[in-house]
């Protein structure tokens, strides 16, 4: 589904990734995996139009993803869990949740909205909260149902994990190993393997900026 190939990619003139290859199957769940700063929020952003590509490809579903412009991803079925969740502190969790429709004037987000409440079940009751209302872990999940709003066929997690509570952690590793099973794809990525190591089909290693393995 997602094929990365010789992806180069600087910032303010350093290089931060270096040929970087992988790809994403069809159902399948890769774990990008990497210590701080070793290129995966970068990679995630390239794939989300967020950083500009130096050199290389990336196509979905046949697709030049790189050519597209970065809201056409919702349209296309992919949705992104950035580390830092990025919840909008004036609006409900709700409204949050509902962004990526509304973004791309998507005429089906109440039935996107019903299909996360089913997969999120607790999102129901967080709804009419502010998003900063939520403990930190909480608002992980709100980001998780945000990014469940436009990927309908690809998942791109950005340390879900990261600085969340054990208790919450497993929730959300319910909720993602629930995905494959609804057909998803997804990469996901982590610093180490400590709450991924038994959802992912394949680990994928990156280091200062290339694929280690």
């Amino acid at each position: 589904m997602l094929e990365v190939r010789d992806l180069g990619v600087s910032i303010a003139a350093v290089q931060i990734l270096r040929g970087v290859s992988l790809a994403v199957p069809d159902q399948a769940m890769i774990g990008l995996i990497g210590r701080n700063g070793a290129g995966k929020t970068t990679l995630m952003k390239t794939l989300m139009g967020l950083h500009r590509a130096a050199s290389g490809s990336v196509q979905f579903d046949g697709r030049d993803l790189l050519a597209q412009p970065t809201h056409a991803r919702v349209r296309l079925g992919i949705g992104y869990m950035p580390e830092d969740r990025r919840l909008i502190p004036d609006l409900t969790v709700e409204e949050n949740v509902l962004v990526p429709a509304w973004a791309a004037g998507l005429a089906d987000a109440r039935e996107r909205l019903e299909r996360v409440y089913g997969l999120i079940p607790e999102m129901r009751a967080f709804a009419p909260r502010k998003g900063l209302a939520l403990s930190g872990g909480q608002q992980k999940l709100a980001a998780l149902a945000r990014a469940l709003i436009a990927g309908t066929r690809l998942l791109v997690l950005d340390e879900p994990f990261e600085g969340v509570a054990p208790a919450l952690a497993q929730r959300l590793a319910e909720v993602i190993a629930n995905l494959k099973r609804e057909g998803m794809s997804v990469l996901l990525s982590e610093s180490d393997l400590q709450h991924s190591e038994r959802l992912v089909d394949r680990v994928v290693v990156i280091d200062r900026g290339a694929i280690a393995s």
